[in-house]
């Protein structure tokens, strides 16, 4: 077996490389919802992934899902720090966003809905219309919410992914939930 400076063999380095190429979209997905902005999606993702690869990536790789997840939720939280601390820009507006949820939305459908305009056009509005409220929630309630319902973890793991307890993370998603049928129950 080949070992390399960094002490990693090279099936130890596809191994690695094979699980960031499966979290990347889903990873920018979260970091996209979450700050709103593209850009800063991209850099939180990549950041998380340096530092995964850097200081965890010769743990097993059982542990490196929600190390990685912990390590973005950080990153997220270290933009939203930075955000508060700069003044605001008058006109400045987000880029990025909901449309490029959407189209990752549309690549998945079943290709038989793919060719019905209106079944597209209904999903790209309810899809647009959750982004913009996702957005209004307060950051923990939306971050429970991606990570409970949209990523699929469990309550155990999310919490250890927020660092806070499994009883906030309940409290978080139920206050997000009734909030998002509130609102996606309301006209649009």
């Amino acid at each position: 077996m080949i070992v390399r400076q960094d002490g990693k063999s090279p099936e130890q380095r596809a191994e690695l490389e094979r699980f960031l190429m499966d979290i990347e979209r889903r990873a920018l997905r979260i970091a996209s919802f979450s700050l709103g902005q593209r850009d800063d999606a991209l850099d939180a993702v990549q950041e998380a992934m340096f530092k995964l690869v850097r200081f965890y990536g010769q743990k097993p790789a059982s542990e490196w899902s929600p190390l990685f997840y912990r390590i973005l939720h950080n990153q997220i939280q270290d933009l939203h720090r930075a955000r508060q601390r700069q003044p605001v820009r008058v006109g400045s507006r987000p880029s990025g966003g909901a449309s490029e949820e959407a189209a990752d939305v549309l690549a998945s459908l079943p290709a038989a809905d793919r060719h019905q305009p209106e079944v597209v056009f209904e999903r790209e509005r309810d899809l647009e219309r959750l982004s913009r409220i996702l957005r209004a929630l307060p950051r923990r309630q939306r971050e429970a919410f991606i990570l409970r319902l949209l990523e699929g973890w469990d309550v155990r793991t999310t919490a250890r992914i927020m660092g806070c307890s499994e009883g906030s993370i309940k409290t978080h998603l139920s206050r997000a939930l009734h909030t998002l049928r509130k609102q996606m129950g309301a006209s649009p």
